[in-house]
């Protein structure tokens, strides 16, 4: 039975790339904002393009932070791509300071000068283990101008613009990825394949 999977529908986001690219891996995919229909996948996604406080509200709007809050504290797989790795934190200071989902400590900042990090650039992983090791020195894309200031022991790949800062972490099943996957072709589409299939059988 392949494994199944919910992408966390909340208005902002890639859904459409991200569905193409988990279906292309073999797994069931749903793209929904149902509690029912969220309790029948084995692991969640949460995409996300734009800003921190509006991804909030909205999520607050259709009762999603208590959701996964929930999910995350019994141990439910959850990946966050992009907005929604930076919605995993403590709070954003884009736009003013706004509260996170606060699944893994730290707190989301500019880049030094206002600087946007567009386009391809590699991953350092500080983490040589599956499901991370196969992706050690991939390029990946980005496109954001915030990233994280999170605890070292939460750190699973950095990257550099101009300096170092967090690309990949993770917190018990909790994991968070600044990059899109769904956009790195066969480099995407190996980590996703590998940290699903770890995140869901460990």
């Amino acid at each position: 039975m392949p494994i199944s999977i919910a992408i966390v529908d909340y208005g902002m986001g890639n859904q459409a790339s991200v569905v193409h690219a988990l279906r292309s891996l073999g797994f069931r995919v749903k793209l929904t904002a149902s509690a029912n229909e969220l309790d029948e996948a084995q692991l969640l996604v949460l995409p996300g393009v734009g800003a921190f406080p509006a991804a909030m509200e909205v999520l607050h709007q259709k009762g999603l932070v208590s959701y996964l809050k929930e999910s995350a504290r019994y141990g439910r797989p959850l990946i966050g791509i992009c907005l929604g790795m930076q919605l995993l934190m403590s709070g954003s200071h884009e736009h003013g300071y706004t509260e996170g989902l606060d699944l893994i400590p730290g707190e989301v900042v500019p880049f030094d000068g206002q600087s946007v990090h567009i386009g391809w650039n590699s991953l350092e992983f500080t983490r040589q283990t599956a499901p991370w090791a196969a992706s050690d020195g991939e390029a990946f894309y980005f496109n954001h101008s915030y990233h994280l200031s999170a605890p070292e022991e939460y750190r699973v790949a950095v990257t550099r613009h101009r300096s170092e800062f967090t690309s990949a972490l993770q917190r018990g099943k909790v994991v968070g990825l600044q990059f899109h996957p769904e956009k790195s072709q066969a480099a995407g589409k190996t980590l996703l394949k590998n940290l699903i299939s770890e995140l869901t059988h460990a």
